[in-house]
């Protein structure tokens, strides 16, 4: 089966989403995934998309010119207060592009808030067309595949998925066990990077960030059994390569940075004989 790819807009996050529309469709891919709303991280460029209608005028303009489609938007995290209504411009943006996927994950410990909210967040998205993926993160308030099922389960919701980032899951020790144990519709994309050896212990959290922030590796590059991973993944999921490296993008330019992305990715794939 061909695979379809996307780039995530971590990758090179100062690139704003019109100029990554005209970088991916040079590079080869088939999406882009996108952030069209802020965070509030320290240096993190401002893309929300109420408050920039020039910029998403410029990258609907890209979109038309390039052909490129929409994977899925992002981060929709639940923290210790989460006011669902002001996510509603990158909802009704989101419908607009024909695109069906965003990413939440968990940063709180009310344990319960967070339940609720996500059950929340998947009613008011549902109108939308839009299926809520959950993501576990391993320095987040849920590290593990484990913890996920947990929350994704106690919502009962029809449109949620889980989304397996494969840093994520070789610094959280998950195993490809866990994964088949997975209803195979949960699967709709999944992030893919690789991260060098040694993995840092669970509750190194300043490693841990920095990788997963600013240094991840292209995909063979490092330790990470992505080709084990992918394997247990419906072929069905888009490969969305998410490899942030501030270093190499200083270096090669956003531009080659994708492309070193994207073709790193599908040799390696084709190699284990997981793409054409």
């Amino acid at each position: 089966m061909k695979r379809k790819y996307s780039i995530a807009h971590l990758s090179a996050l100062k690139v704003p989403p019109q100029d990554m529309v005209y970088m991916a469709a040079a590079a080869g891919y088939d999406y882009v995934s996108i952030r069209p709303v802020i965070l509030g991280t320290p240096g993190e460029p401002n893309y929300a998309v109420e408050k920039n209608p020039e910029m998403y005028k410029e990258f609907d303009e890209a979109m038309k010119a390039t052909g490129m489609k929409l994977s899925d938007i992002e981060l929709f995290r639940l923290t210790d207060e989460v006011d669902i209504d002001a996510w509603k411009p990158a909802f009704e943006f989101a419908q607009a592009h024909d695109c069906h996927q965003l990413i939440t994950s968990c940063w709180t410990q009310k344990k319960e808030y967070a339940k609720e909210t996500l059950a929340k967040l998947c009613e008011t998205i549902k109108p939308y067309g839009i299926t809520a993926n959950f993501e576990f993160v391993t320095w987040s308030a849920c590290p593990t595949l484990k913890e996920a099922k947990e929350y994704i389960t106690s919502t009962g919701a029809d449109n949620i998925g889980l989304l397996v980032d494969t840093l994520h899951f070789d610094r959280s020790r998950v195993t490809l066990a866990e994964l088949d144990e997975c209803p195979r519709e949960w699967f709709n994309f999944v992030h893919l990077c690789d991260g060098p050896a040694p993995r840092p212990a669970m509750d190194d959290n300043e490693a841990l960030i920095h990788t997963g922030r600013d240094a991840r590796y292209y995909v063979g590059e490092g330790c990470v059994d992505i080709a084990g991973i992918v394997s247990h993944i419906p072929d069905s999921a888009t490969l969305s390569i998410e490899l942030p490296h501030i270093k190499r993008v200083e270096v090669y330019g956003a531009l080659e940075h994708y492309k070193q992305c994207l073709n790193t990715a599908k040799a390696y794939l084709k190699l284990h004989g997981l793409d054409e």
